[in-house]
């Protein structure tokens, strides 16, 4: 039996894939492994327990570790196992945290403007034990709208102005009230985890770190819709996220939160998975629909809305991941508490997966009208190597990248939309100077033409082309006509593709091209890639006056290209170099020069 002496121990241990991914389970192993050497185990002073939970947010400090002893809790940075022992005897059993491992200032800076909602729980509890989530208040929400009329909960949902975060920002109550009046003998409430997106890591951490959340807020959507059948489609890929769904699925049906009455009411709810196979095109709704029937999963025309004529021609809800997670907060706190967070247009939260050209790589929640420079710099701690931001690309392969003079821009539906550029799912890939933009948009636009359907004409075919103006114009073979050919294929791709996929896809076109125009000019005209990306139009040198003979460059270079004597001046031969920018980004001196 505990006394009043006894302590309190609990370790928890990021186990999202990330932390997965930089040992977080052997990190638990080792904890377990030094309670027993150092006779934690069984000393009646001590209650260890190790915890493992989801994302917590900040990627590139991984294996974050939370050491709670009576509640009082210091965060280790980059944790394996060799420092575990270290931090049981001087930490736990001394009293002495072990400073020189513990998250520094910009771990600190990383959540300060942060506004975790949907993320709250996620690095909180472990994400396989029921109890933990209703410990911070689980299906209470659920409970609360099961004794509410359909109608009054559709309201609230239409008073917060949640919209869904999907991408498309359609407001979630009317959408909810469409399938509710429409005519069906069967509904259906769909779950979107099919995340795809180059650098996007939203939604799986999600479901990876707290999959009640998701499923609590389908069980809400459904009684409001008038659903008894719901459907999660996630992605075969994410086999970690899929098992802990899987797992919390069984717990709540355990309990009586899915099946037959649930919650001891008249109302029958149960939800089923359903694997993608990993196609981008499975993300937009109609094909994802079609997938689920055991069809190829393609587009169908829009004239009939799906929450009329959706899955197996019956009125079908879909909302993403994000969207069903926000549901039980605003049932629990109310339209007003929801409605009270973010921007005029925009409300609530919403979640980034911040990655590319950036210190801080991770997760953030940030309140919708955030400053786009919060989040880059003060969230994501400004670009490394002290290089220059040069834009970020938001919303997918189907989104625009944003330069820098739009720094000051709230960060929201509209505004993104204003600036050439969308929300998207939430993925955001931060652009330096390094970055080639002509060839950023091929990369993306080649994305999408290999993800594509194939269906329509326009996207199939026009994409197709427009990918084959890039690559000529990144291998300096582009001419006057290139740029009018892509603006004009552009333009006739968004009027006449089948579905939202084809219709943005020629985005980072439209965007690079809006902002970034002197780049395609400097490819085509001057034959030059003025980010030294682009090989046919690229040549490195070494400026004399600058080099001094550290020989860095000489003994990284895969080619053998580089020569020179200790603290003397090296070249380049250029009948050897391969471009391959190691020199480039070897010298701490600026003297290799790209141009």
């Amino acid at each position: 039996m505990a006394t009043k002496n006894d302590k309190k121990i609990i370790i928890s241990v990021c186990t999202g894939t990330g932390g997965i991914a930089a040992g977080g389970n052997n990190v638990i192993e080792a904890f377990d492994a030094s309670f027993a050497t150092n006779g934690l185990s069984e000393n009646a002073t001590f209650e260890p327990r190790t915890h493992k939970v989801g994302c917590r947010g900040f990627c590139a400090k991984d294996v974050l570790v939370d050491v709670s002893v009576d509640e009082k809790t210091e965060t280790y940075q980059f944790v394996t196992p060799e420092k575990v022992d270290q931090i049981v005897k001087e930490h736990i059993i001394e009293g002495k945290p072990v400073k020189k491992w513990l998250v520094k200032k910009d771990y600190h800076a990383f959540h300060s403007k942060q506004q975790k909602l949907v993320l709250a729980n996620c690095g909180k509890i472990d994400p396989e034990s029921l109890d933990e989530y209703m410990g911070q208040g689980g299906y209470k929400a659920a409970s609360k709208a099961l004794a509410m009329e359909p109608d009054a909960i559709i309201e609230v949902i239409k008073a917060s102005g949640l919209r869904g975060r999907g991408g498309g920002g359609f407001p979630t109550g009317i959408k909810w009230q469409s399938c509710r009046n429409a005519s069906g003998a069967v509904k259906y409430v769909l779950c979107n985890a099919d995340e795809g997106d180059p650098g996007a890591f939203m939604d799986r951490s999600i479901v990876e770190g707290n999959p009640h959340s998701v499923i609590e807020g389908m069980i809400i959507g459904a009684y409001a819709i008038g659903s008894n059948e719901g459907y999660v489609y996630i992605r075969a890929e994410y086999p970690l996220a899929v098992d802990r769904l899987r797992i919390a699925l069984d717990l709540a049906r355990e309990r009586n939160f899915l099946g037959e009455s649930i919650f001891k009411t008249d109302f029958n709810f149960d939800i089923k998975v359903v694997l993608g196979a990993g196609a981008f095109v499975c993300g937009e709704s109609t094909a994802l629909m079609t997938s689920i029937e055991d069809k190829a999963g393609e587009p169908r025309p829009k004239y009939v809305h799906t929450t009329d004529r959706g899955l197996w021609g019956q009125p079908s809800n879909l909302n993403n991941v994000e969207t069903w997670a926000n549901v039980p907060m605003i049932i629990e706190k109310g339209a007003k508490w929801y409605n009270g967070i973010g921007s005029e247009m925009s409300k609530g939260t919403k979640i980034f997966s911040l990655v590319g050209k950036i210190n801080n790589t991770g997760l953030v929640e940030v309140p919708m009208g955030i400053p786009l420079r919060d989040i880059i710099f003060e969230i994501g701690g400004g670009i490394p190597r002290k290089k220059e931001f040069k834009a970020v690309q938001t919303g997918g392969p189907s989104g625009g990248c944003i330069p820098a003079s739009y720094l000051d821009m709230p960060v929201d539906y509209e505004h993104l939309s204003e600036a050439g550029s969308m929300m998207g799912s939430g993925g955001m890939i931060v652009l330096d100077e390094d970055t080639c933009m002509v060839d950023m948009a091929r990369y993306f636009l080649d994305f999408c033409k290999d993800e594509g359907c194939g269906q329509c004409t326009p996207c199939r075919e026009g994409v197709a082309q427009m990918v084959r103006l890039l690559t000529e114009i990144t291998e300096g073979k582009g001419g006057p006509d290139h740029i009018p050919l892509l603006e004009e294929l552009a333009a006739m791709i968004q009027d006449s593709s089948l579905c939202a996929l084809g219709t943005s896809a020629p985005n980072p076109v439209i965007s690079t091209l809006q902002y970034f125009r002197d780049e395609y000019e400097a490819h085509i005209k001057a034959k030059r890639c003025p980010a030294g990306v682009c090989k046919a139009l690229t040549t490195f040198t070494i400026d004399a006056q600058l080099c001094t003979g550290c020989t860095l460059c000489a003994r990284n270079c895969p080619a053998s290209a580089i020569t020179g004597e200790k603290k003397e001046p090296h070249r380049i031969d250029q009948s050897k170099c391969v471009k391959c920018r190691v020199c480039y980004e070897k010298c701490k001196f600026g003297a290799v020069l790209k141009g």
